[in-house]
């Protein structure tokens, strides 16, 4: 999917949604089994940072995608420093949104 998409779909969960930013908070989401999705960058350093949370997501079979940038990340769910990773507990009007995403 288009990372532009993506962050989109991020924006509006955090404003109409519930969303939990950086990995621990991600982890105990996909542990949980609340995450809806869940979205990391690709330039994390070190990427064992976020390793764990494919073979998680998988196990709990919850979507994961990816982006380029943590900034970027960040900036989507409206902080000002980077987020390695962020969950999706409640998708508020980004519903259909990840809805269509499972399905591609």
């Amino acid at each position: 999917m288009d990372e532009s998409k993506i962050l989109h779909i991020v924006e509006i969960a955090k404003n109409t949604g519930k969303i939990r930013i950086g990995t621990n908070e991600t982890t105990k989401a996909v542990e949980r089994g609340i995450a809806k999705l869940v979205v990391v960058a690709d330039d994390v350093t070190p990427r064992e940072v976020i390793m764990h949370l494919e073979p998680l997501c998988n196990e709990k079979k919850i979507p994961l995608a990816h982006v380029n940038g943590k900034m970027d990340l960040g900036r989507a769910c409206g902080v000002t420093v980077p987020a390695a990773s962020i969950a999706i507990i409640e998708e508020g009007d980004a519903k259909k949104d990840i809805a269509d995403m499972k399905k591609e």
